[in-house]
């Protein structure tokens, strides 16, 4: 599976995206936010508050329930404002 990171996501990370594959029990984005948070202190930094990063999987927005199953890329971002 593709990652991608943006914005402070990324710089928190160390990188703009990687390939992994996590293991199969880890069915949804909170799920997966879990693991990656486990991989290590750039990690737990860049989703330390869970309820602020977001996510698209495939390109589309998703909630913390979304299912990865068939999924090919997921994204991290932060809140977007704009105008």
């Amino acid at each position: 599976m593709k990652l991608v990171y943006f914005a402070w996501v990324r710089e928190r990370i160390g990188r703009p995206e990687e390939i992994l594959d996590p293991p199969p029990e880890v069915t949804t984005v909170a799920e997966l936010v879990g693991w990656l948070r486990g991989r290590g202190e750039e990690y737990a930094y860049a989703f330390e508050n869970e309820g602020v990063v977001r996510a698209a999987v495939d390109r589309v927005h998703a909630k913390p329930d979304t299912a990865l199953a068939g999924a090919a890329e997921v994204a991290f971002f932060p809140p977007m404002t704009g105008g």
